[in-house]
This record gives structure tokens, sequence and C-alpha cells, in this order.
């Protein structure tokens, strides 16, 4: 008769936990559920609730992975008023958010880049209303650093890279398609701009290979601010427009790396339309995802990776919510029964 282990070389094991990493077509027998499981491979990218905020806030700047992420700043209520803005820090540890020391500027509407124990939080609106700051601040895990100025407001762009070799792009008041590259230690304008400035976009990648898609192309045609769908890839040199997402939005939030991106929320006119809906980039085009977030938002911040992301926060209402993305092709730990 043919069994598991004539097959595979080896009997099935008996774990108390489920094993970490999964390698598909695993199978164990985990002990302390009485129950066999099998790693499987996902069809199609899904979101599961997370650990919430201790607080809802949306426009926060985020850094890190699915189980290691570090989120700062942000907005609190409506308003926006200067007692909105929080300098607050929390820790995500794949499960829950723990309080951290509080950033040196309360902003909200900046970007994070990096990873929980050496980030940066770049650029934002401070407490002087209606007032932007174009300082950067460094965290080590515990504490937080303020660093060099931009040369160039950023406030509502994105950024790319780690604590020590950083691209922020886009953003602004008014609205700039400069890039500007950090060492380390001080910001360098660089000739390089993106073809469409814009701001309230979403990117991911390195300070040589970013990827920066969607936003807002203005603010004067309030409630239908005109959004794009265009996405441009940074080679460390220049700007080149690739194909664009499927649906044009601003106010969104993204992951991953040059060549493999999610992208998910955000907004689109008429009348200011919240999405829930998500995108997969493989490098070359944009793919609907079949399933997108459990609550439609924008305003949230992104971490992670095209398989391992997370959602953060958000508005409209404002949401303390925390969404676990596990996209296509990752393996999935599921039980085996009967049935």
């Amino acid at each position: 008769m043919t069994t598991y282990k004539g097959i595979n070389g080896f009997a099935v094991q008996s774990v108390a936990t489920d094993p970490s990493p999964l390698d598909e077509g695993q199978v164990w027998y985990n002990n302390a559920t009485y129950a066999f499981k099998l790693a499987s491979v996902t069809t199609a990218g899904t979101f599961a609730s997370g650990g919430s905020l201790p607080v809802a806030l949306y426009g926060t700047m985020a850094a890190g992975t699915q189980t290691a992420a570090v989120n700062s700043g942000g907005y609190i209520g409506s308003g926006p008023t200067v007692a909105g803005k929080r300098a607050t820090t929390n820790e995500y540890d794949g499960t829950s958010w723990t309080s951290s020391n509080d950033m040196n500027t309360a902003r909200w509407n900046g970007k994070g880049t990096g990873i929980q124990t050496a980030s940066l939080a770049i650029s934002g609106t401070n407490p002087s209303t209606p007032g932007t700051s174009t300082d950067s601040e460094s965290y080590n895990g515990s504490t937080w650093t303020t660093t060099s100025s931009l040369n160039t407001n950023h406030v509502q762009g994105e950024a790319s890279g780690t604590q020590t070799a950083a691209l922020m792009f886009a953003g602004g008041n008014p609205i700039t398609a400069a890039t500007e590259s950090w060492n380390g230690s001080s910001w360098t304008s660089l000739p390089a701009t993106m073809n469409t400035a814009r701001i309230y976009l979403a990117g991911c990648g390195t300070q040589t290979a970013a990827l920066g898609f969607g936003g807002l192309l203005n603010f004067n045609s309030a409630p239908n601010y005109p959004v794009t769908a265009a996405t441009e890839s940074y080679n460390g040199t220049s700007w080149t427009t690739v194909n664009s997402l499927n649906t044009s939005r601003g106010y969104l939030a993204g992951a991953g790396t040059q060549t493999a991106a999610v992208a998910f929320g955000g907004w689109t006119p008429p009348g200011g339309i919240l999405l829930s809906s998500t995108e997969l980039w493989n490098g070359t085009s944009w793919t609907s995802n079949p399933t997108g977030l459990s609550t439609a938002r924008n305003l949230l911040a992104g971490a992670g990776t095209q398989t391992l992301a997370l959602a953060i926060g958000g508005n409209s209402p404002v949401s303390a919510a925390t969404e676990e993305w596990t996209g296509p092709g990752s393996p999935v730990t599921q039980t085996i029964t009967t049935s």
C-alpha cells in the first residue's frame, strides 16, 4: 500500500505549533489542536483582520514588514486642527500594536520607509497649520532623532528605500515632480523628475529601483479632484512611465518592490468614492485581484511585501483597523477534514 512515508521518505511530523515558514504540499499533525494540516497555495490574494491601532487615525506613516512594522504620526478626529496631529509611535509584531516613544514633531501625511528598527519618517504637515514640515526623523527601534531637512516640500509625497539610502518624490504645495535622495546624513536634489507631478500617491522599492503609482493631480476641483492611474519606474537615474493602474485613484497605499508590488484602497471621483479594490504589479502590468480590503478607505498606510503586507488606519470614517494581506501564490495553512 502506498504511504505518505513511502512517497516522501519521511513520516508526517507531530508538532505542538504549526511550522513557519511553510512549503507547498507540507503535511503535519498539530497535537495541540488534534488536527492534520496542509500547506497549500493561495490562488488569489486576501485581506484578514489584524490587531487594531490603539487609536483611530489617518494620514499616518508606516515602515517594515507584516510581522515587524512601525507606525508613526497621523491625524485623529476630523478637522483638520493643530490638536489633531499626532507624534505617537506604535510597533506591530504580527498580532498587536505596542506603544513606543513619540516622534519629535507631530505630523501627518508624511511617509515612512525602512524597517521597524531602522526607519525614516519624512516630511508631513506639522502643528503649524497650514505649515508643512521638510524635516525627516530617524527611528532606531526605540527613539527618534531629527535629521537634515529636505530641499523641497514633499508633503503628501512618497518614499522608498532604507534608513541610510532613501528616495523621496512628488507631493508638495504647490505640487512637485521633484526627486531627492538621502545618504544617511543629508538630502540631495536630483536632476530626475517624475513625468507626472502628483500628491497622495503610493510607492515602494529602493533608492535606485523605485515605483510610484496613482495620486491626485491637483486640489482645484473639489470635491471631484482629478486622479491618475499613471505608474512610473525609477532606475537610479531617471523616471519612466510604464503601464497604468486599472483604476485611477488617489489617497491609496501600497507595498512591495519595483517588480512585485501591491496597491490597495484609495479614493476616486465623482463625489469621492472610497475604494477597497486591490491590484498586483508584476514588473510589467497591473492585474486586479478578485478581493480587496474588508473596509473601503482612503488616507491609509501600507507596509510589507507583495505577498505579505499591512493596510493601516485610514479615513471616512477615521479607522483604527489593521488588515493583513496574503498575496496569491503564498503558502497558507488548511485543516484536513473528512468532508
